[in-house]
C-alpha cells in the first residue's frame, strides 16, 4: 500500500518527497458492514484477510463463503434481522450468495445502482481510515500494515458518531416500518 499523505512539511521552495522502498506483492482485503439499528449505537463489523500469495494464482479477494461467514457473525452479534445494502461487487451477486440469502429469512439484500460509491457508508469508513491511522506512514512490513489497519478500524468501531457521519454523508435516510394499530 503506497502510504497516503495527509500533511507534511519541507523547506521553503523544495517539494517534500516520501520515499517508498519498492512495492510489495502481498495483498490484504477488508470486508466491513456498517450496522444501524434505531435506538442503538451504530456498529462496524469487519474482517481483514491477508492473502497468502496472490502471485501464484490464488484468490485476490474475499470469496462468497467469507462474506457468508461475515453475515452469520453479524447476525449473531446483532441478534436480529439484517437488511443489506450492497454495491455491485461480483461476489455480492454470486449465485451461491443469492441462494444463501434466499434460504435465510433473517437477511434481505438490496443492491446500489452501478458505480455509486457516494451511497455506500463503508466508502466513508475507508476514507476516514486512510486519513487517520494510515496517513503519513511508510509501512515497514506487511505485519506493520495489518496492525495499523486493525488499530484504525478498532478506533472507528468504538466511535459510533463516525459511523453515523459516514451514513449521513450518503444522504440516505433510515426508515422503520410503521407499526399497525391493533
Amino acid at each position: 500500500m503506497t502510504p497516503p499523505t495527509s500533511r507534511t512539511w519541507g523547506r521553503r521552495g523544495s517539494t517534500p518527497v516520501i520515499r517508498v522502498r519498492g512495492r510489495s506483492q502481498r495483498r490484504f482485503s477488508i470486508a466491513a458492514l456498517c450496522c444501524y439499528k434505531p435506538g442503538e449505537r451504530s456498529r462496524l463489523i469487519y474482517r481483514p484477510k491477508r492473502h497468502a500469495d496472490h502471485k501464484s494464482g490464488g484468490r485476490k479477494s474475499f470469496a462468497w463463503t467469507e462474506y457468508r461467514d461475515l453475515l452469520i457473525a453479524a447476525h449473531q452479534q446483532l441478534d436480529g434481522p439484517i437488511v443489506l445494502i450492497w454495491d455491485n461487487l461480483n461476489v455480492h451477486k454470486d449465485r451461491r450468495m443469492r441462494a444463501f440469502i434466499e434460504a435465510h429469512d433473517w437477511v434481505t439484500a438490496y443492491h446500489l445502482p452501478p458505480y455509486a460509491p457516494d451511497l455506500n457508508p463503508v466508502e466513508g469508513i475507508w476514507s476516514v481510515l486512510r486519513r487517520t491511522s494510515q496517513a503519513n506512514t511508510a509501512f515497514t512490513d506487511p505485519d506493520h500494515l495489518i496492525r495499523r489497519l486493525r488499530h484504525g478500524l478498532r478506533q472507528i468501531q468504538y466511535r459510533s458518531d463516525i459511523i453515523d457521519g459516514c451514513h449521513t454523508g450518503t444522504g440516505l435516510i433510515l426508515t422503520t416500518p410503521q407499526l399497525q394499530g391493533q
